[in-house]
Parts: structure tokens; C-alpha cells; sequence
């Protein structure tokens, strides 16, 4: 059943570059209710984008939250930098770390939100252990690291699930989605029980279709 309240995470992989605090003042006047940041080390992922320098420097810009996603590998080395930087919420994947628990209460220590991320090809059951511990659970739906790939169907059945988990368990984590989010897809997620949605390229082109 779609949810009364949604949230929208506007990503800034899909944004200008050379414009970002306007890019960011767009997302207020989008009624975006937080910046979804990627963070991406050439390693965990092909790609490289930003780090603690830029995220820092872009905090001052607004007061809404920084959900900071991590695809990095050994996140335990550089999660306190990055909520230094100014993160509100870090996610981290699974994949990308022996040390997840840790990870977490690393994050809760700071006074910060914790999630925890899965690649599309990772079952819900890699995470099952931690579900009672994370704020938030993101699901990609795109393989991570490239802007503007198309929504991966069976992604969404893992929405599902935790939507039941969260339900049948009373947890208080918010589920979240990442990659290929756009109008045509939009009500898909949001039927299979999501909190939160990460929008990058349709967002930013103009043609997302969205309304509370």
C-alpha cells in the first residue's frame, strides 16, 4: 500500500558540478527533504566523485539533512571524517565490510543516523542480523556507480520484503531506494512500501513527476 509520507532525496551525482550550491537551492525550492550524496572511491565502484572537502564545503549551503551514501570499501576507516564533513545520515554497504555492526554503532556514537545499502544482486537475508539496529535500509536498483541506468525489476521484490519485515517485526528502519527512479517507475516503488526515494537524472532534467 502507498504511504502517507514519502520522502524525496534528490541526488547530487545527477547535478551540475560547477553550479552545486544552486543545485542544492533547487532542491529546497523542489521540496526536496534531504540531499542524497554519493560518495565513491574507484574501488568499491569504477567511479570516483566526491569526498569530505566538498561535502563540507557545500553544508553551509542549507539546513537540510546530508543522507551521505557510502560506496566505498572499509567504511569503518573514514565514517567519522565524513559525519565531520557534515553527514546526518551515512549509509554503508554490506558488501563493503566485515565489520558492519561496528560500522553502526560507530555512526550511532556520533549521534547520527545509520543505514545500511544492497547492491542489487544481494538478498535481503545478507542484511537479516542488523535489521533491528539501522535506521535505514537503501536498495539499489541500479548496479552502483553510474548515473541514469534503468530501474533493475526484481529489485523492487526486495523492497517488498522488507516492507513485510518492518511491519511483521514492528522495526523502525526506513526503507529507501536508489537508481532509475523516474515518473514511469515511481508509483512501483512507492506501491512496494518505500520511505524514501533517491531521484539523480530525472530530478535534475525536470521531468520527475511528483506530488504528496
Amino acid at each position: 500500500m502507498r504511504k502517507d509520507k514519502v520522502l524525496l532525496s534528490p541526488s547530487l551525482l545527477s547535478a551540475d558540478f560547477t553550479q552545486l550550491s544552486s543545485q542544492i537551492k533547487l532542491i529546497e525550492e523542489k521540496n526536496g527533504d534531504m540531499v542524497h550524496i554519493d560518495v565513491m572511491d574507484g574501488h568499491f565502484v569504477p567511479q570516483v566523485s566526491y569526498g569530505q572537502p566538498v561535502i563540507k564545503s557545500i553544508r553551509k549551503a542549507t539546513q537540510l539533512p546530508f543522507d551521505v551514501h557510502l560506496m566505498i570499501d572499509k567504511p569503518e576507516i573514514s565514517i567519522p571524517s565524513y559525519i565531520e564533513s557534515g553527514a546526518d545520515l551515512v549509509t554503508f554497504h554490506i558488501e563493503a565490510t566485515s565489520h558492519a555492526d561496528r560500522c553502526i554503532q560507530m555512526i550511532h556514537e556520533k549521534g547520527k543516523k545509520a543505514g545500511i545499502a544492497l547492491c542489487p544482486a544481494t538478498p535481503v537475508s545478507a542484511v537479516e542480523e542488523i535489521l533491528p539496529f539501522v535506521d535505514l535500509v537503501l536498495v539499489m536498483t541500479v548496479n552502483p556507480g553510474w548515473g541514469g541506468q534503468k530501474l533493475i525489476p526484481y529489485t523492487v521484490n526486495k523492497v517488498r520484503k522488507l516492507a513485510d519485515i518492518q511491519n511483521e517485526m514492528n522495526y523502525k528502519y526506513l526503507i529507501s531506494v536508489d537508481g532509475g527512479v523516474s515518473s514511469e517507475t515511481l508509483d512501483e516503488v512507492l506501491e512496494a512500501g518505500v520511505d524514501i526515494f533517491v531521484s539523480g537524472s530525472s530530478f535534475f532534467r525536470g521531468d520527475l513527476k511528483w506530488s504528496r
